[in-house]
């Protein structure tokens, strides 16, 4: 029984799909044949020479193409001029006289490089990313177990309270539990990251060792190396998880603190062992009643368009040219980086590392600057350009985009490279975004909402994280003289929503529901607001069209 299973195991079948024991060989081709299948591989091929041996006495060797000019002939040679593979008759014909190299030479050299990758891929890259992979689930369940004890210590602290102030509570474990899960998130999508760049690579070696056992020649010289891809391992983030502060004074006062949330109870009397009904919920951040600049900075950029704020003290902006340069508040120009944009970006961010991304429409990509060079992010969809930017508080990317015709707009967001939604049309099957020329800038708010400057229908369009149109707003400003003008948009910590209105050289602010607050136009804005971003101490930086500068606007204590 052992003789027979080894026999059978070792039994070499025809290579044209068929069960028979192998019994004949075509050199030329490098197939194994049975004699039923000889007559069959020489006339799928009749065009061909073809060395049949008894399988015993094959010669294992290359297999070189057809010659597409000369039948009878195969490709055992490359041109180098015309980066074509040549027989020896093209070499007499109309390749005579050109730069020739042998095809074993080029396809010896590029078996090389292909072994080399495949083991630094399997050898150093895939352990790394396994290590970043752990690295991601010791996070998770660390926060798991914070928020966990978080939960513990608000239901134990709850005791103390009296009955009335239960509403407190209530929202304090909504916001953990909506802080837990938006952490995450984030984790989960950057270990997501992670084990599909694991399974991408895995498959090519997979892909690359079978390569290597081929002799085909086309199967080789078509390699195309996603070496560098694979060596931009996805950064895993540093997460901060908020804690939970209390303070009490025994028959005076209770409060809680848990990030931007803060309630206080105080009792009115202390002879009453009661508390009172008044309870007090305090914003970190409130709106100052007359908004004030804190500096100008002249930036020589003609005709500025747009501004990305990296940190506290510098922005990255552009103008009508390729050049993206990063400004500090003091006008010093700290770096510069030429686009790859025939005219100029459409729009710029800056992700969570403190990335610039841009967008470049002619060439339908967005890119990422990376130590000092530029890679491509994303490509859109033949027919598709992108416009807006937005790097979204879980590490994705919000692009607004237009058809080369600039007869539809559409946001659409990516993980990674992976679309995960798009918004186009409402519950009805009616265009959300009005086409045409003026492009569409896109930001997030705190609540997941997707907010858009719809320039064109000269109106802001909210829609919520599933993509239902919430409102729309376009107002004039208290007193304005011309109709709405919206560009550049923005949210801040407390969910406002920042309007720039070029028309009528003002800011719009609004609640997170689309409610007017106030108007921002004493602050020298006649230049034309444009760019603007918000820095990561709450001011906004505003980028004058005409003039150039830039002004840093304090609008919140």
């Amino acid at each position: 029984m052992a003789t027979a299973t080894t026999q059978a195991q070792e039994l070499i079948t025809c290579d044209l799909n068929c069960v028979k024991p192998v019994q004949q060989f075509c050199n030329s081709c490098q197939v194994g044949l049975c004699e039923d299948c000889i007559n069959k591989h020489v006339k799928s091929l009749k065009s061909m020479k073809h060395d049949i041996v008894p399988f015993t006495k094959r010669t294992v060797q290359l297999v070189f193409p057809q010659c597409t000019s000369h039948s009878h002939q195969r490709c055992e040679a490359h041109c180098q001029k015309c980066d074509v593979p040549v027989c020896i008759k093209c070499l007499t014909g109309s390749h005579k006289g050109h730069d020739v190299v042998d095809m074993a030479d080029i396809i010896a050299r590029k078996r090389e490089n292909i072994k080399r990758e495949t083991e630094e891929i399997e050898s150093s890259i895939i352990p790394k990313n396994k290590s970043y992979d752990a690295d991601v689930e010791k996070k998770i369940s660390k926060s798991k177990v914070h928020y966990s004890d978080l939960e513990k210590e608000a239901k134990d602290k709850r005791k103390k309270w009296h009955l009335e102030v239960d509403n407190i509570f209530d929202k304090l474990e909504s916001l953990i539990q909506s802080l837990r899960d938006h952490e995450i998130t984030i984790l989960k999508s950057s270990q997501s990251q992670l084990r599909s760049q694991n399974s991408s690579m895995t498959q090519t070696v997979q892909e690359n060792k079978e390569i290597l056992k081929s002799n085909n020649v086309s199967n080789v010289n078509h390699y195309k190396s996603k070496l560098t891809e694979f060596r931009g391992i996805p950064q895993v983030p540093d997460v901060m998880s908020p804690s939970l502060k209390t303070n009490t004074v025994q028959g005076r006062e209770l409060s809680l603190e848990l990030g931007e949330y803060r309630a206080t109870l105080t009792q009115t009397t202390l002879s009453l062992p009661s508390l009172t009904d008044e309870v007090l919920y305090l914003s970190v951040k409130e709106l100052l009643k007359e908004a004030k600049v804190i500096a100008n900075i002249p930036t020589n950029v003609e005709e500025l368009r747009r501004v990305a704020c990296v940190g506290s003290d510098r922005a990255w902006m552009n103008g009508r040219d390729k050049m993206i340069r990063c400004v500090d508040v003091h006008g010093t120009v700290q770096d510069t980086v030429t686009s790859t944009c025939p005219v100029y970006p459409n729009d710029l961010t800056v992700n969570r590392q403190g990335q610039l991304i841009y967008s470049d429409g002619r060439n339908s990509n967005v890119n990422i600057v990376r130590h000092g060079k530029t890679e491509t992010l994303i490509t859109t969809p033949e027919g598709w350009k992108p416009v807006g930017l937005c790097c979204t508080r879980s590490g994705d990317i919000l692009v607004s985009m237009v058809t080369t015709d600039k007869s539809h707009h559409k946001i659409v967001c990516y993980q990674g490279q992976r679309v995960t939604q798009e918004v186009d049309k409402d519950e009805h099957g009616n265009p959300i975004y009005q086409g045409g020329e003026w492009k569409m800038l896109v930001t997030e708010n705190k609540n997941g909402d997707i907010v858009v400057s719809n320039i064109k229908a000269a109106t802001v369009v909210v829609v919520d994280r599933r993509g239902k149109v919430r409102f729309q707003y376009n107002d004039k400003p208290p007193g304005g003289q011309e109709v709405f003008s919206p560009r550049n948009i923005v949210t801040d910590s407390m969910g406002h929503i920042i309007v720039a209105d070029v028309g009528n050289a003002c800011l719009h602010i609004l609640d997170q529901n689309g409610q007017f607050i106030k108007c921002v136009n004493n602050c020298g804005l006649n230049d034309g607001p444009v760019g603007l971003s918000v820095d990561s101490e709450g001011r906004l930086w505003v980028g004058l069209y005409k003039s150039g500068e830039v002004k840093v606007i304090q609008y919140m204590k």
